[in-house]
């Protein structure tokens, strides 16, 4: 028997889990946030995960109708533009492809949860201007792409789950230590706060259409 609700987490390594291994999980074994979300919400919501790992926005089209569209989703957070962004590609090329998904979401009738993309953290730069100024011109791109995410949920009136404010270090505007071990993926604490801002969003929605 189907649920009430289907909600599909769509996007790259962020939402496929992959993290590198750590104290609490020295194996390195993926923990898909909407593993932690599925826990969060009732019994009457199905939580699948679709994230691949590498994924470029414009892969992530290639599969969209088959893997989220196709299966009818009421709500599909959407995370996508990590992968982009360190091939050098553009914040108006990435939101482009995300606007596209966006948009097909809607023209289902459905809900589209548009995620912004988190910092990155580079230890060992501290020594190196050229290094810092690498940082520093990451860290503003995935500023300009996320001004962009926030701009087009506003002008949808679309609630947006925040994955970088909740996870930067205010001091250093990278990644915090806490929620990456390796600059670039989340720890499982990392993954249960994305899990825990996707339900705060989503709980109100699933209590309205109930």
């Amino acid at each position: 028997m189907r649920p009430s609700h289907l909600v599909i987490c769509f996007g790259d390594s962020l939402t496929a889990g992959f993290q590198s291994p750590t104290r609490e999980n020295p194996s390195g074994r993926d923990t898909p946030y909407g593993q932690f979300l599925q826990s969060y919400l009732d019994g009457g919501v199905e939580v699948r995960v679709s994230g691949v790992c590498g994924e470029l926005t414009r892969e992530m089209l290639t599969r969209f109708q088959r893997d989220v569209l196709d299966q009818q989703p009421n709500y599909v957070p959407i995370l996508g533009g990590t992968n982009d962004l360190g091939w050098n590609a553009s914040p108006q090329d990435i939101i482009g492809n995300l606007i596209t998904m966006y948009d097909q979401v809607l023209g289902m009738g459905r809900v589209p949860i548009p995620v912004t993309v988190p910092s990155i953290r580079v230890d060992d730069t501290a020594g190196s201007r050229e290094g810092q100024e690498w940082v520093a011109e990451h860290v503003a791109c995935r500023r300009q792409l996320n001004k962009l995410i926030q701009e087009y949920a506003d002008s949808k009136q679309l609630a947006y789950a925040d994955l970088f404010t909740a996870t930067v270090d205010t001091q250093s505007g990278q990644l915090a230590e806490m929620y990456s071990n390796d600059g670039i993926h989340l720890t499982t604490a990392g993954y249960r706060l994305f899990a825990e801002r996707v339900a705060f969003i989503l709980k109100p929605l699933l209590a309205q259409n109930t």
